[in-house]
């Protein structure tokens, strides 16, 4: 009986140190994992589209109520921190990923940095790849019509976004400091299958 009990509590911990050591691995580089193939995250939602979990992505293609864009704002706010995006946007998508907020409740580019995608921006010179007002690019980066990757560095006032493992910002501003983050629903249609954030 003693031998089964010893057993079963080796058994019991072993069980618990593989569960933790998953768990561990998984956080211990120091991501954590918003969205994913399985999972929407945990949001708050300002203005209202139709987001919804279809085919191992985060899909909006539709505002729901009024005419003012969505969107999904973190719970936790970052200061410094890098951040993987992979997103899929069609032609008409008006969306983006709008970082370092100074308030949660009201999102836009003057309270944010807002990292574009709208590749049918009237000023493309703030599209697809720049910092809204902030960092131009030239020429400006498509995102229609196929995945893509974003890569979000905010360290101090240094703004560095590489898109489809290309820099197209590297600037220097200080407006915004830290705050949540966001994902915008716009027009168009806009997928995202991951978003990963590590403070630094």
């Amino acid at each position: 009986m003693k031998r089964l009990s010893i057993l079963a509590a080796g058994l019991l911990m072993g069980a618990a140190a593989i569960q933790f050591s998953s768990v561990a691995s998984g956080q211990s580089d120091g991501w954590v994992t918003l969205v994913d193939g399985s999972k929407m995250g945990d949001w708050t939602e300002v203005g209202k589209a139709n987001w919804a979990m279809k085919d191992g992505a985060l899909v909006a293609d539709k505002i729901t109520e009024g005419k003012d864009p969505s969107y999904l704002v973190s719970k936790e706010s970052y200061k410094d921190f890098e951040m993987k995006v992979e997103f899929w946007a069609d032609d008409d998508a008006n969306s983006g990923i709008f970082i370092r907020c100074d308030q949660s409740a009201k999102i836009d580019a003057k309270i944010c940095y807002e990292v574009n995608i709208f590749d049918k921006r009237p000023d493309p010179t703030y599209g697809t790849g720049a910092i809204v007002d902030v960092a131009k690019v030239d020429p400006m980066p498509k995102a229609g019509g196929k995945w893509n990757t974003y890569e979000i560095t905010a360290k101090g006032p240094h703004l560095v976004v590489v898109f489809n493992g290309q820099k197209t910002v590297d600037v220097q501003d200080s407006k915004h400091a830290g705050g949540p983050f966001a994902l915008q629903y716009g027009s168009g249609v806009i997928k995202f299958r991951k978003v990963q954030i590590k403070s630094l």
